[in-house]
């Protein structure tokens, strides 16, 4: 039984818990194992990953590290348990992401000014993904980049917003070069991938 804490609405009819991202943070925090996000105000589970996943992470989050320190910019790239809020009652924990501007505190959970954001496809997740999360993450203001990254097909898509606002969406093999400004970084898409 999930236990719901204090700022949790209850609603009547329906009997359905409601958070607000900070009451959500709060009480995940204080769950003894699994991942969740936050979805207009309901808890969603997050399944377990494959490793293919989890090593495909790993590569996109050390491809940004090597692009951010060779450009010097004052960027930093974190990986899945640090979560971004899109609003008061959605909260998302994309699989890597870069944020740039002065250092956050080490005790900070939830990142409001993301550039780029990361999502690796798993066969759950793919329609959240590439439908509710596009358009979600791309409320953010901040929000400049977000990749979609296909490891069986080797491939990103990657939809940027241009700056009249409109969002650019470009399918990239894994041959390609990822260009990304801002930050102003070049990342091949190759270097996401684990050759095997």
């Amino acid at each position: 039984m999930i236990r719901f804490p204090e700022g949790c609405e209850m609603n009547q009819q329906t009997r359905e818990a409601r958070l607000t991202a900070d009451a959500f943070v709060e009480w995940a925090m204080e769950q003894p194992s699994g991942r969740f996000e936050l979805l207009r105000g309901e808890v969603v589970a997050m399944a377990p990953e494959r490793v293919g996943h989890a090593r495909v992470k790993k590569h996109v989050l050390k491809a940004f590290d090597a692009a951010l320190s060779a450009a010097g910019l004052e960027c930093e790239a974190f990986a899945d348990g640090v979560a971004v809020r899109i609003d008061e009652s959605t909260v998302y924990e994309p699989d890597a992401m870069i944020r740039c501007g002065p250092m956050v505190p080490s005790e900070v959970v939830l990142i409001d000014d993301p550039v780029v954001v990361v999502e690796v496809v798993s066969p759950s997740s793919r329609s959240i993904d590439t439908g509710t999360k596009l358009a979600d993450y791309f409320r953010l203001p901040s929000v400049r980049h977000y990749l979609f990254v296909e490891p069986a097909a080797r491939r990103v898509t990657h939809y940027r917003r241009a700056e009249d606002g409109e969002i650019i969406a470009r399918i990239l093999g894994k041959d390609a070069t990822l260009a990304l400004d801002p930050p102003r970084i070049e990342v091949g898409v190759a270097d996401f991938f684990v050759t095997v």
